[in-house]
């Protein structure tokens, strides 16, 4: 199943979900959606990857997540209507397959096993948060941010040749998504690039030794 979100869903009602999709695609540098826009949509990602933004009490902008495809995103949207918690941006060219809340509720009367959809949803985002309060409290920064290396190593390499894999993120981008400041993490890149894990240029982070920073990051 592409989408996780689907693992337990009868393959039928999963076509009438992806038969009701619209397909959209995005530049990058596009956004999806802003923080606090009216949220009615959920999106399916087919192609590409997608940064989570949120602004913080001090007006900077913090990157939470980043998601590519067999992720998915606003969720929450269609199980209780809010304002958007987050920015969502496009990284590169992006394509999302959207079902609007409308034809959501459509296809839950017509199809109840959809309701284990939103259920998935809300237990794999509980799970999420769950394991990413733990990180941020009892995990050190700089395994913090190797760990999160992996992560962005294996997304990006999913796609990726054989060889190094680049990561596009500036260094502000993985403080976010460490929960650090971008010093520190400079700090971080610095002892990776000097043990040959990593190299570094403008706006993007290349693994050398994957094993060894998956070493690291346990």
């Amino acid at each position: 199943m592409r989408w996780s979100l689907f693992a337990d869903v009868d393959q039928r009602d999963v076509d009438a979900v992806l038969a009701a999709a619209r397909r959209r695609q995005f530049s990058k540098g596009d956004t999806v959606f802003y923080e606090g826009d009216p949220g009615s949509t959920l999106h399916l990602i087919d192609r590409g990857h997608v940064a989570v933004r949120v602004l913080t009490p001090m007006g900077e902008t913090a990157t939470l997540r980043v998601l590519g495809p067999g992720d998915y995103f606003g969720d929450l949207a269609v199980i209780s209507p809010a304002p958007r918690s987050a920015t969502i941006t496009a990284l590169d060219a992006v394509e999302t397959l959207s079902v609007h809340r409308g034809v959501f509720d459509e296809l839950r009367h017509r199809h109840p096993s959809v309701d284990q959809v939103l259920l998935e949803a809300v237990i794999q985002e509980v799970r999420r948060l769950s394991i990413a309060l733990l990180d941020a409290l009892y995990v050190p920064v700089p395994k913090r941010a190797t760990r999160r290396l992996v992560e962005l190593a294996d997304l990006y390499g999913a796609s990726a040749d054989r060889g190094n894999i680049v990561v596009p993120l500036t260094q502000e981008d993985l403080a976010g998504l460490t929960g650090t400041t971008r010093q520190t993490m400079n700090q971080i890149l610095m002892e990776l690039s000097a043990a040959g894990i990593v190299s570094l240029a403008r706006g993007r982070v290349v693994v050398e030794d994957l094993d060894a920073l998956r070493a690291r990051a346990r």
